[in-house]
């Protein structure tokens, strides 16, 4: 139970966007041009629309595929984070990326 705790407080740190927010983020052009895809939708865009799902439910609810998912964001976020390009990334994919992950790093 400790470790749910420890993982929830992770992924709503990395998290710094609502549901509201990342949803209509995620409907945005912006959002469906960042990250790598095979054609289709792309990881970071899928990896939202999941993250939505998870902010919608109460924190004592997560499941295993839940947990699975939130410790995946928390990585990729940290990840992302530690390669921020110099100067403004206010338009940038990288933001752009991020921000389908549900973290807008000029928060």
């Amino acid at each position: 139970m400790a470790e749910q705790r420890d993982i929830r407080a992770e992924f709503d740190e990395a998290v710094d966007m609502s549901a509201e927010d990342l949803e209509r983020w995620l409907g945005t052009d912006e959002s469906k041009d960042a990250g790598q895809s095979d054609g289709g939708e792309s990881t970071g865009h899928r990896a939202g629309r999941r993250i939505v799902e998870i902010l919608r439910t109460r924190p004592g609810d997560p499941d295993d595929a839940d947990e699975a998912h939130m410790r995946t964001v928390v990585g990729y976020v940290h990840r992302h984070l530690a390669r921020r390009p110099d100067g403004d990334v206010t338009d940038t994919r990288w933001r752009h990326s991020l921000m389908n992950w549900g973290h807008d790093p000029l928060r």
